[in-house]
């Protein structure tokens, strides 16, 4: 049995679905599934504790070229330790990359999650097509930019990001720029920022807005697989 560390949210739970077992350390930021076992917190995603990941003796840490800092990933390997980075912009590169990690790296036969995952997206008919921005914060208002799985995610649904041609991927936008972008709605998501219905929509007076669930709309795991329907759904309720 490998011994594994998880650096990213989204891997940890697509680990822990599909081995339970396999995990010695996680990040802080890894609630799902809710029970991790024994794996051992090492510090948040931007600031891993590199010793104590090393004390670990894992044999395979799995990290994410966005979410994660190369200056850590080269600390670990540093220390020894043989490190996996993943880079998730669109969706057929996610199940490619997870593929690569469950099949590939750990050697795991092919979890049924991610196929299920495959026919859900294979299935779905994009709603009329809206146009939207997304903020993923606040104080400063920040959006999904170019190249981003959340877009992509968004876009397979009928939502166009009016700012998936901005030249950064997560740009900083007055708030005044957003309302008047002309769009059809606002896409406000629970994570990282957590909108709710009380914190985000009154920016925006008179549009629209979606409070959709950010693990469904970021997070690329088992959640991939319910996904289509949980984001359509709060599109369509708030259209």
């Amino acid at each position: 049995m490998r011994r594994v560390v998880s650096l990213v949210p989204s891997l940890t739970e697509a680990v822990a679905v599909s081995a339970p077992g396999l995990l010695v350390g996680v990040t802080d930021w890894c609630t799902h599934p809710e029970d991790l076992g024994d794996a051992v917190r090492i510090g948040g995603t931007k600031n891993p504790d590199v010793r104590r990941i090393a004390e670990l003796r894992p044999d395979l840490v799995i990290a994410n070229e966005e979410e994660n800092r190369a200056p850590d990933l080269a600390a670990l390997r540093a220390a020894g330790v043989e490190v996996l980075v993943t880079e998730v912009r669109t969706l057929p590169q996610a199940l490619r990359e997870l593929d690569r990690v469950l099949a590939g790296a750990l050697g795991l036969t092919r979890p049924g999650w991610l196929a299920d995952a495959e026919r859900a997206w294979a299935r779905v008919e994009p709603l009329a097509e809206r146009t939207a921005f997304v903020p993923i914060w606040r104080r400063p208002w920040m959006v999904l930019g170019r190249d981003t799985f959340a877009g992509d995610l968004l876009a397979r649904l009928g939502v166009r990001n009016v700012y998936a041609g901005h030249p950064e991927r997560y740009p900083r936008v007055p708030v005044e720029e957003l309302a008047a972008a002309g769009c059809d709605l606002v896409v406000l998501p629970d994570e990282p920022y957590r909108f709710t219905a009380e914190d985000g929509p009154e920016a925006f007076p008179g549009l629209p807005a979606a409070l959709v669930d950010g693990r469904h709309l970021t997070w690329y795991g088992p959640s991939l697989a319910g996904a289509p329907e949980v984001l359509a759904t709060a599109l369509r309720a708030a259209l």
